[in-house]
């Protein structure tokens, strides 16, 4: 059964950074375009950052470009997002989404993990 396991998250402050990470089990990893979204309280659940497919290419919120920063570590089935300079609009519960061969026909969630930008 496919599993996806975030944790990293918590409590920051404006300005300060986390690195949020994904374990992921029972799915062809290295087949599956793997993405971070978000979602905050009475809003639409939105993508943040991305892999295609095996990891060929990247794509990013343009509410995050040049502050994240999404990679992965294959030989641990985990990927990671590095935040930076985080906002106080960055505030939501960030999800971990496994979407195999990025065909949009077998896709996994995570549980979530929180994070919260306040002072």
């Amino acid at each position: 059964q496919v599993q996806l396991v975030e944790s990293g998250g918590g409590l920051v402050q404006p300005g300060g950074s986390l690195r949020l990470s994904c374990a992921a089990s029972g799915l062809a990893f290295s087949s599956s375009a793997m993405s971070w979204y978000r979602q905050a309280p009475g809003k639409e659940r939105e993508l943040v950052a991305g892999f295609t497919t095996a990891g060929r290419r990247t794509n990013y919120a343009d509410s995050v470009k040049g502050r994240f920063t999404i990679s992965r570590d294959n030989a641990k089935n985990t990927i990671f997002l590095q935040m930076n300079n985080l906002k106080p609009e960055d505030t939501a519960v960030y999800y971990c989404n496994a979407d195999l061969w990025g065909a949009r026909k077998y896709v996994y969630w995570g549980q979530g993990t929180q994070v919260t930008v306040s002072s």
